[in-house]
């Protein structure tokens, strides 16, 4: 498996006043890398979701949870994971873990009154979900032809 050019990992308490915190990051990074302004939105609302789900159904209201969202930046794609069991990621090794979702998996997106993983899938190019001492979300979004050359950086000199 190649190696990411850039790791980014963020802890943040099991709280929805952090979504937009996660939001923000994730916007910036999606940003840097050249992403449109249409892509950086669906996965803003990707990993809102999953980070979303994470903070309403992770843990108990007295529990104090935290979640860990992970991006891994690389020439062609972003890949996003966002844990809810609150632990560090060894990127390839949860990678390597992580299988495809099947639809005869219960997790916890699927409950009323979510999109959830429906949504996910439908703006991200990927995902797949890891149900182990929590749930594991790891989703990419691939950078399309004629964004692959644009250097936000460059632009501004």
């Amino acid at each position: 498996m190649e190696v990411a050019f850039d790791y980014v990992e963020m802890k943040v308490p099991a709280k929805p006043e952090y979504v937009g915190v996660v939001r923000l990051t994730i916007s910036g990074i999606a940003s840097r890398m050249g992403f449109s302004y249409e892509v950086i939105e669906d996965i803003k609302i990707a990993t809102s979701e999953a980070v979303t789900n994470a903070v309403q159904h992770a843990y108990k209201s007295n529990e104090g949870g935290e979640i860990v969202v992970g991006f891994a930046l690389y020439d062609n794609r972003l890949e996003v994971m966002v844990s809810d069991s609150g632990k560090s990621f060894d990127m390839k090794k949860t990678r390597e873990e992580t299988g495809p979702y099947t639809e005869k998996q219960n997790v916890e997106f699927m409950r009323e009154g979510g999109l959830g993983l429906y949504l996910i899938e439908s703006l991200m190019d990927e995902v797949n979900v890891q149900l182990n001492q929590g749930v594991i979300v790891y989703m990419t979004k691939y950078l399309e032809g004629e964004q692959v050359g644009l250097d936000a950086e460059k632009i501004s000199t």
